[in-house]
């Protein structure tokens, strides 16, 4: 049995200090070479939400998925069939923008870390176990990873106090959320590169989108335009969640205090 030991309310310093700590490690992991270990996971992590955003986008549109892949070296690949391209091309860094971006308010705002982890865990398995598929050379990537991150958010959420909790679930969407963002300034300037693999030709998802969906707007342009968006839901994410309650309360603290003096 699941002892509830979820905080009742979150303080908005609490908040802002484990996002602080968040944003902290985050950089270290990105930026101290000897750290590059255990960024690696996370990184993969981001590419798999990546690809699942294509996934997601392709159920959500009538289309039919034949599954995902994760490389060991970070790429990815979805494959799906039939659904709107219009909106399955630009939902893996949007998505992972998204995912990032939700996670980060929804964490913030409610006082279930735990709960959280287990929820996300469970689907996270779930997911993995119908659509994750081995990567071309037959390593199972995207299954490995899917299942312990999603094993160990459901470990997590079981036995590890809240604010443990909230911190992992800040680092995931931190890390999620500016990966996203990094990988799709990338792509601005590699917007146009087709590779050819032993699969065939791969596109990436701007020059996908510019040759299938909208052929007279250069690549370039959709990754700017993506980019865009990517940065708006994160920033109102970080507002609504964190600096707009923040400034109602210090905006409540100041009329109280001329209330007293007056």
């Amino acid at each position: 049995m699941l002892k509830n030991t979820n905080t009742p309310h979150i303080s908005r310093g609490r908040a802002l200090s484990i996002t602080g700590v968040a944003v902290v490690i985050v950089w270290l992991l990105w930026n101290v070479p000897a750290l590059s270990p255990l960024a690696y996971p996370f990184r993969l992590f981001v590419t798999y939400v990546h690809e699942a955003g294509h996934v997601l986008a392709a159920l959500a549109t009538g289309g039919r998925v034949i599954g995902f892949q994760v490389s060991a070296d970070g790429s990815g690949l979805a494959t799906t069939a039939g659904g709107i391209r219009a909106i399955i091309l630009p939902a893996g860094y949007l998505g992972a923008a998204l995912f990032g971006a939700l996670l980060f308010y929804v964490v913030n705002t409610r006082p279930f870390a735990r709960t959280i982890s287990i929820v996300l865990g469970v689907a996270l398995v779930i997911f993995t176990v119908l659509y994750a598929r081995p990567d071309s050379s037959g390593v199972p990537v995207a299954l490995l990873i899917g299942l312990l991150v999603g094993g160990g958010l459901i470990a997590l959420g079981w036995k590890i106090n809240a604010d443990i909790n909230l911190l992992v679930l800040n680092l995931l969407a931190v890390m999620t959320a500016l990966n996203a963002v990094m990988d799709v300034t990338k792509l601005i300037r590699h917007s146009g590169v087709v590779m050819v693999t032993n699969n065939g030709i791969v596109r990436n998802d701007a020059a996908a989108f510019s040759q299938e969906v909208a052929s007279w707007v250069p690549p370039s342009v959709w990754a700017v335009l993506w980019a865009a968006i990517a940065i708006a839901m994160i920033g109102a994410s970080v507002y609504y969640s964190l600096l707009r309650p923040w400034l109602n309360e210090r905006l409540d603290a100041r009329q109280s205090t001329q209330r007293n003096l007056t």
